[in-house]
């Protein structure tokens, strides 16, 4: 094999942390994979990578050959992202995560127009609703949906904000009313995202007062169309941000209730790896979802008090 071949394998056996799953990206069999290897330590004189039946890891001369190859990689990345700008066509996967929510609701939806402008770019969306404090090995842009947004060592740009509502169906609110204070959620059925921050603790803001309580939920769950559907079944009242239900509000489906109250905003952010020159695809796709948002006025209905 030549040489760029054993670093670029080398450096996602190093990032991947397994031999299988670099071989697998780069469309190798198990057995050339490991001749790569060999051959690569072979031909520098120094073992880069100790490994057992469990686990992988760099020696002290692997680390500093991943550094070292890592960053000539990503400029030789950067130098073909820049003359695919210069065409206007940027082309290779765009791999994209995002809440399996914002996913479904605000991304698929967006593929056909995107993919008409850059045909020859392919994407790939991974529904994922917890954040690492990190972007993951192999992905290019994180959607992420947080009260605070802590990373570092990543630019953090900001979408939009949303307000969290309480909501639900016209026939529980039929059958069991509609609470008036927010101690009175303590006598309702709650469903609970429970991947939110303090998920049972609701602070609530009215003017110069405020409220906590405390809820019990009858369903809970790490995943919000599941919420989400239960509401519309009239199992009980949701706590969720406008991302995910103005359009069931608008359409009647579920009604906003204590919307004198506010919790809590959540902020939209993207984020990706901070590099001197991001590639176009990164550049293109980002571009594209703000002017999308701005287009539509998402931002300004997620801010609007629901009623």
């Amino acid at each position: 094999m030549d040489k760029w071949t054993q670093i670029e394998f080398f450096v996602q056996v190093a990032e991947l942390g397994s031999l299988t799953r670099a071989a697998e990206q780069l469309g190798m069999s198990s057995a050339a994979a490991t001749r790569c290897l060999n051959a690569l330590e072979e031909r520098l004189g120094a073992r880069l990578v100790e490994r057992t039946t469990r686990r992988l890891w760099l020696t002290d001369a692997g680390r500093e050959y991943h550094r070292r190859c890592a960053g000539m990689l990503a400029e030789m990345a950067e130098a073909e992202a820049a003359i695919n700008e210069a065409t206007l066509n940027p082309t290779g996967v765009l791999r994209v995560t995002a809440s399996a929510s914002f996913a479904m609701i605000h991304l698929a939806p967006a593929l056909p127009a995107f993919r008409a402008c850059y045909p020859n770019l392919a994407v790939q969306i991974t529904a994922a609703n917890r954040y690492p404090d990190f972007i993951e090995a192999g992905i290019d842009v994180a959607i992420r949906t947080r009260e605070h947004e802590g990373d570092s060592g990543i630019t953090v740009r900001k979408l939009a904000e949303t307000r969290r509502v309480l909501a639900a169906s016209p026939g529980y609110l039929a059958e069991r009313g509609a609470p008036d204070a927010p101690d009175a959620l303590r006598q309702h059925q709650m469903l609970i995202y429970n991947l939110a921050n303090d998920p049972y603790l609701l602070h609530f803001r009215r003017g110069t007062e405020t409220a906590t309580v405390a809820v019990t939920s009858v369903l809970d769950s790490n995943e919000g169309q599941v919420i989400r559907a239960a509401a519309l079944a009239g199992h009980g009242i949701l706590v969720q941000p406008l991302y995910i239900i103005y359009e069931d509000i608008v359409a009647g489906r579920l009604v906003p209730i204590l919307t004198d109250w506010q919790l809590p905003k959540l902020t939209i952010n993207v984020a990706y790896q901070c590099r001197r020159h991001q590639p176009a695809k990164i550049r293109v796709f980002i571009d594209f979802l703000f002017e999308r948002f701005e287009r539509l006025g998402l931002a300004r209905k997620w801010e609007m008090t629901a009623r």
